[in-house]
């Protein structure tokens, strides 16, 4: 049996199929990481703010956290969203919340390979950039963060 994502539905998100998600989370387990699997867990803004204080020290809801392995051929880790964080944030750039939630997956993956914006001079920003249009995804996190420093 190959490895294969594993996705947690701890509350629920409007319109999102979860058939359709875990589609999206092997497409892109296939494209970004084939023979390797992670865990993905959609929950809601209380169990992130409690996962940011706890495993970052800062306390308050974030959209996505994503956990490395310290395994080099096991399982990438784990990741949680915030099914809350992603209708506000989708409603804020005008898409859906399904759509905003693949977004965070995706986010999330680049960390699990390694990937940090915060520090490898653009390269997580280019690759999501990259896979965010294959994908068909508008608008990802590094790529508003940064018109947001801009605008500043």
């Amino acid at each position: 049996m190959s490895p294969e994502p594993l996705l947690i539905f701890e509350t629920r998100a409007r319109g999102l199929q979860r058939r359709a998600l875990q589609k999206y989370a092997w497409e892109l387990l296939e494209n970004l990481a084939p023979g390797r699997s992670y865990c993905a867990l959609v929950t809601g803004d209380e169990e992130l703010r409690r996962l940011n204080h706890e495993f970052r020290g800062q306390d308050y809801a974030t959209d996505v956290l994503s956990f490395p392995s310290d395994s080099p051929a096991g399982p990438l880790g784990d990741i949680a969203i915030s099914a809350d964080r992603a209708a506000a944030q989708a409603a804020e750039h005008g898409h859906d919340t399904p759509t905003e939630i693949r977004i965070l997956l995706l986010h999330g993956l680049l960390h699990l390979l390694g990937h940090d914006h915060e520090t490898d001079k653009g390269q997580m920003r280019r690759l999501e950039a990259k896979w965010r249009q294959k994908l068909g995804l508008p608008t990802g996190l590094i790529e508003r963060a940064s018109r947001q420093r801009a605008k500043q």
